[in-house]
């Protein structure tokens, strides 16, 4: 399994690679580190995030973002070219050689379990009937308000030390 993320600690890229639970995960920039426990691991799939220990994970394609919106930008570009120029059946068949694309993509990506609190990714992972469900914008809203209030408290508190 691997896993990648931010570092709880300084926010630096962690990247490890992840076999058993004797292993643990370490950051380079500040020596942040922690073990693997043989409760977070079952079946060569994370319970909950190896990186912060949240419980909720949501599956998505390991595919960027990015990429993906900017294949249908670049799709609906060149049928609204050929639409404009009466060029009707290859605006229609742009948008099905697109369409066709991103449904062979659909099916050939991997999933990837995303952690909701500090978005550290886990590949190459067991997912076969697993629980983990797709992604949830209530529960992701509920882990931003609460890194709002977390940010703010902190804020306070040094305001306080001054």
């Amino acid at each position: 399994m691997r896993v990648s993320g931010g570092c709880p600690s300084c926010q630096q890229a962690v990247r490890a690679e992840i076999t058993s639970t004797a292993d643990r995960l370490h950051c380079d920039a500040c020596d942040w580190s922690r073990p693997v426990v043989a409760d977070d691991i079952a079946e060569n799939r994370p319970r909950r995030c190896l990186m912060c220990g949240c419980d909720d994970l949501w599956r998505q394609k390991d595919f960027p973002q990015k990429i993906g919106v900017a294949m249908v930008g670049v799709g609906i570009l060149i049928s609204t070219i050929a639409y404009y120029n009466y060029w009707i059946k290859t605006a229609i068949a742009v948008l099905v050689v697109f369409a066709l694309i991103d449904m062979l993509l659909f099916w050939l990506m991997p999933d990837v379990l995303v952690c909701y609190r500090c978005g550290a990714t886990h590949r190459r992972t067991n997912l076969q009937d697993e629980p983990h469900p797709a992604f949830d914008l209530e529960v992701a809203e509920r882990y931003r308000q609460q890194a709002i209030r977390l940010a703010e408290s902190q804020e306070q508190s040094e305001k306080h030390e001054m």
